[in-house]
């Protein structure tokens, strides 16, 4: 197949230099074909490249034509008066020919063609209209692309520009991103971190009275909003025990297992709603069960199982009254702990509780920052369950007012949502799979960052609606996230591997369609505290190790920061 071989329909499009008949053609690439169709299939479809017009366009100065016929790169078949745009996905070679190139592609929408112009206009999602094999294939220019990817008019945040062109800008819808879940996921060292606080900063400037709690696990992104949001930690989030339901007080005070771990939860159960019944708040409530959310104190707990092991009628020895309070005084007397298991925490502070870490009212700061990396390992799920199943039940609870959506997001998501080779029975598993199959009719949103999405619950990641990935270095990840992509993206998929840093393919219900973008640089003060460190800047320096050695020393002895 070569240039001229399109049924002469590059003709009109071909001009020719100063000196008469003769003179050498040059091509118009932006209207010159480049290919045609050779097979039409529902979702994807075979077209044939003229290998010389490719090598022609890759010469040419608006970047998306240059790139026209490479794998993600964007096409177009007219189709009767309007045009369809396609990803290239696959290439091969043509064995029959030895300048044609062989090429799947995937279709990503349509849209009308301006007659004046020949532009693309009123770009949509889907297929109406099939194209018939013959037909022409053209290279989507620059001004192509601006028309596929303009707002259509809903709110949109805009976080970067969209790969190859240089000044189209890449925006997400916040409704379609928020309101069916996202994910993003990438490889260590990808710019994740600060492409999540590129999104963040963005949604919170759109939305200053919004609602926005991120998990931080590393304590990376308090720096990145300390002057727009509010941080929590361990020494002044204030978590009160109380607010545990009764799975959760199982988690933290059962050390047992099998038997006689069932054994001890019937003897927490009943001495738990035993304390809670004995708040001055229980008596004007007309049912009162273990999961309420009722203020008790610690010693009363701790005194009823007292009194149970001491009884003569109980079913069992007193070993396993005695193995929870000891967790409990356990509990009581360290002092990690005391962020979530103090005497102070004693009073009704749930309504100021919520409020604070919900941002209800937001006051111009709409995220907080829980910075858990401060909480001792075993009760870190049970906090980060504690966080989530508030949230979604205070939604559940609040159908009867104006709803609050609130956004949840989880840092190294496959922590706490594992698949099931890792799963390990938490409550925290549970409650954001709860969210992310359910949320979305109470105005819960999750947004789950990871680095292992392999390693998370497959279920979740089909529930999340937008998709963000960046480079992703290990072949199961990649696998993974190809199951979890929708049709249209394959092409995309395949340069996953080969994605430069601060770059992501997004494809789902918060982009028109799949879309390579290239995130925005933050400004330093913006940026989370996760940048690598260059070792050998650092094994440069020297001088004033015995003082940094002596107060980490302190900091660890004392257990704070």
């Amino acid at each position: 197949m070569s240039s001229g071989g399109f049924d002469g329909s590059a003709s009109a499009s071909v001009t020719e230099l100063p000196g008469g008949p003769g003179a050498i053609p040059v091509h118009d690439n932006a209207s010159d074909p480049i290919g045609v169709v050779l097979d039409i299939a529902g979702s994807s479809s075979l077209i044939a490249f003229d290998l010389q017009r490719l090598q022609e366009c890759s010469d040419d100065e608006d970047p998306s034509i240059a790139l026209a016929g490479q794998v993600g790169s964007a096409i177009k078949i007219r189709v009767g008066r309007g045009w369809l745009l396609a990803s290239v996905r696959t290439q091969r070679q043509d064995p029959k020919s030895g300048s044609g190139v062989l090429a799947n592609i995937d279709f990503l929408g349509e849209g009308e063609e301006e007659k004046l112009t020949g532009r693309i206009h009123g770009f949509r999602r889907g297929v109406t209209r099939y194209p018939i094999p013959g037909a022409l294939v053209y290279p989507a220019s620059t001004s192509d692309l601006r028309q596929i990817y303009a707002s259509d008019g809903r709110f949109a945040i805009q976080i970067g520009t969209v790969f190859p062109t240089r000044d189209i800008r890449a925006g997400l819808y916040v409704d379609a991103l928020l309101g069916k879940h996202f994910a993003l996921l990438g490889s260590t060292g990808t710019g994740k971190s600060t492409g999540a606080a590129l999104i963040l900063h963005r949604i919170c400037k759109m939305a200053p009275q919004g609602h926005v709690v991120m998990i931080d696990p590393h304590g990376e992104y308090a720096a990145a909003f300390r002057n727009t949001g509010v941080i929590f930690d361990t020494t002044n989030l204030q978590l009160p025990y109380w607010l545990m339901n009764f799975e959760e007080h199982c988690e933290v005070l059962l050390t047992s297992h099998g038997t006689d771990r069932e054994i001890d939860a019937d003897i927490l159960g009943k001495c738990l709603l035993q304390a809670r019944l004995k708040s001055r708040l229980a008596e004007g409530l007309g049912k009162v069960t273990v999961d309420s959310p009722i203020p008790y104190l610690l010693s009363d707990l701790a005194a009823i199982l007292q009194n149970e092991a001491g009884k003569l009628d109980k079913s069992t020895s007193s070993v396993p009254y005695m193995r929870i309070k000891t967790k409990l005084d356990e509990l009581k007397g360290d002092p990690r702990y005391q962020f979530m298991f103090s005497g102070v925490l004693v009073g009704d502070t749930m309504a100021d509780f919520i409020a604070k870490i919900f941002r209800l009212p937001a006051l111009g700061k709409p995220i907080s920052i829980v910075d858990v990396s401060g909480v001792p390992s075993e009760v870190t799920s049970t906090v980060v369950a504690v966080l989530g199943r508030l949230i979604f039940d205070f939604a559940i609870w609040a159908r009867d007012e104006e709803t609050r959506p609130v956004l949840l997001v989880c840092e190294e998501a496959h922590r706490y949502v594992p698949n099931e080779r890792n799963a390990d029975g938490s409550s925290v598993g549970r409650v954001l799979s709860r969210i992310a199959k359910e949320g979305r009719k109470y105005g819960v949103s999750l947004g789950l960052i990871t680095q292992r999405p392999s390693d998370l619950a497959e279920g979740v990641l089909s529930q999340c609606g937008t998709i963000i990935a960046m480079r992703l270095n290990n072949d199961r990840d990649q696998a993974f996230v190809r199951a979890a992509m929708p049709e249209g993206a394959r092409g995309f998929l395949d340069s996953i591997p080969s994605l430069r840093n601060r770059e992501c393919i997004i494809s789902g219900e918060g982009v028109s369609i799949p879309v390579r973008v290239c995130f925005d640089e933050l400004e330093e003060p913006r940026r989370p505290a996760s940048a690598d460190p260059s070792i050998t800047e650092l094994w440069r320096c020297s001088g004033g190790e015995e003082d940094m050695v002596a107060r980490t020393v302190l900091r660890w002895r004392a257990q704070g920061r």
